[in-house]
């Protein structure tokens, strides 16, 4: 409730010259990211960060492992708008301030608010700010990178914006699907790729979404290897 208040309080001070809410958006890296601080048995590393524009529209995709996804991908500190489940929005506090970050709701499913979910973030693409979204669309059951939808392909190549992947290692652990406890321990990984223009596909949605999508899988695997 505390840094909802606060939350409130850089909404007010910055809503006249932040129009795109970058700053807010900033507070609520730091809000999630003191989940992460505040427990000693957390690690978090993010490589790449350097990939990721201040300003510039870009599609980020990250793959789903686990509800720790969230506190990790906030530690990016970068701009960009979540697309999330629309029933996320309607949790107190979190889901309030996800309503004044002004992140894009979506109705798995539901055709409609798919379109309604595209054309939200054609217009921030339109005002220079990255999207992310998760193309599996639901978190993974076993840490295994599951089959890509092609919304956000879609996206990069109609707007004419690279594609940023985002793995994530480790953040199975923290609250994997269908799971009720917290693991005491984890130690999760952000690796942020350069990016992919759809140009270098051919502007092909499919062909950009198979590249992109081995391009994680292999990158998944040698940092797996590697622990």
């Amino acid at each position: 409730m505390v840094l909802f208040v606060g939350a409130l309080v850089v909404w007010a001070l910055t809503f006249p010259f932040d129009r795109n809410g970058k700053v807010l958006h900033l507070y609520s890296c730091f809000w999630a990211q003191l989940y992460m601080y505040v427990n000693p048995l957390w690690h978090l590393r993010v490589d790449g960060r350097e990939h990721l524009p201040w300003r510039g529209p870009a599609v980020l995709v990250a793959n789903h492992e686990s509800l720790g996804d969230i506190l990790v991908l906030f530690g990016l500190y970068r701009p960009f708008k979540w697309v999330s489940k629309a029933s996320n929005f309607k949790l107190p506090f979190i889901g309030w301030n996800m309503w004044l970050n002004r992140y894009v709701p979506l109705v798995r499913g539901d055709r409609e608010s798919v379109g309604r979910m595209m054309v939200a973030c054609e217009r921030w693409l339109a005002r220079e700010v990255p999207v992310l979204l998760f193309p599996e669309g639901t978190r993974s059951p076993d840490g295994q990178m599951k089959a890509f939808k092609d919304g956000a392909f879609q996206l990069a190549v109609k707007m004419g914006c690279p594609v940023i992947p985002v793995v994530l290692t480790g953040t199975a652990r923290t609250l994997p699907k269908h799971g009720l406890v917290l693991e005491t321990q984890a130690n999760c990984h952000v690796q942020v790729l350069p990016p992919v223009t759809p140009a270098s596909c051919g502007n092909d949605v499919q062909a950009l979404l198979e590249h992109v999508r081995g391009l994680m899988l292999a990158e998944k695997a040698r940092i797996e290897a590697q622990k």
